[in-house]
């Protein structure tokens, strides 16, 4: 491996603002923040959506109707395409 041209690899603490939860990972992203997190001071790194909170994970995820976009499509306007056919 070549030396100097690959960024750092290290523990960062990246904190769910949106959910509270904070999560200790492997990152090479930079940061000029820290925190003192689990008695150790770790690179700081805020984000807005987890697996915390994201809907899909925490199963608060919202549900479309059970009728596909064909079946609502010809519950609106099929009156209005059948009355032409008719004809």
């Amino acid at each position: 491996m070549k030396e100097g041209i690959h960024p750092d690899y290290r523990l960062v603490v990246f904190h769910d603002t949106t959910a509270d939860a904070w999560f200790k990972v492997g990152s090479t992203i930079s940061t000029d923040r820290t925190v003192e997190f689990e008695g150790q001071t770790y690179p700081y790194v805020t984000i807005e959506v987890s697996s915390k909170s994201h809907p899909y994970y925490t199963g608060k995820q919202r549900t479309l109707t059970k009728d596909g976009s064909t079946a609502r499509f010809n519950q609106r306007f099929g009156r209005f395409l059948g009355n032409k056919q008719s004809s």
